[in-house]
């Protein structure tokens, strides 16, 4: 038996210690899914602890046999990212700044030069990606960010397989497209 499915019988037994745990465990995972969506940290802080609590408090309706808990916890969060979207009536996000908070993808000791141009490159990819429609970016941060099956793509994103399968291939397509537009 895993620690996770330990833990959530632990709290649903009333271990309290069980819950801070399961929270402590998944908190960077949903804070990071949250902030790749929202591209604002405040907002993904709340959506994060929102999200996590409302699993923790609602921990009954978690169904293992459908969903692993961390699949259970993303789609959660990728709701409470949708609904702080439309209260905020959000358009895009800048992942410029999610990839320059947190996420260290430098080489370790690049020259000048190579550092330029790996710069260059990863402005390009943020600023593709952001022209991209938000069903389809989610599904591409779904899927190569946090490493999630189509399935569970499928499963988060409340949409039919083929559907998030269609989503991350035209995501990967239009960004094909415009990077090649950015070197030409």
């Amino acid at each position: 038996m895993s620690d996770t499915v330990a833990l959530i019988q632990d709290w649903q037994a009333g271990n309290e210690e069980a819950a801070e745990a399961l929270y402590n465990a998944h908190r960077s995972d949903v804070y990071r899914l949250a902030y790749a969506l929202l591209g604002n940290a405040e907002d993904a802080e709340e959506v994060a602890q929102d999200a996590l609590t409302y699993a923790l408090v609602n921990i009954r309706h978690y169904a293992p046999e459908r969903a692993s808990f961390a699949t259970w916890l993303h789609t959660i969060t990728v709701s409470r990212c949708r609904d702080r979207q439309r209260r905020k009536r959000l358009v895009s996000f800048s992942l410029t700044e999610w990839l320059g908070l947190g996420r260290d993808l430098s080489d370790p000791a690049p020259g000048p030069e190579a550092s330029a141009i790996e710069a260059e490159r990863r402005e390009a990819l943020l600023q593709a990606m952001q022209e991209l429609h938000p069903a389809v970016r989610e599904a591409l941060v779904l899927r190569y960010w946090a490493g999630h099956t189509f399935r569970e793509i499928a499963e988060i994103m409340d949409c039919p397989l083929p559907t998030a399968q269609s989503r991350v291939r035209l995501g990967y397509q239009q960004l094909r497209v415009a990077l090649r537009e950015e070197r030409a």
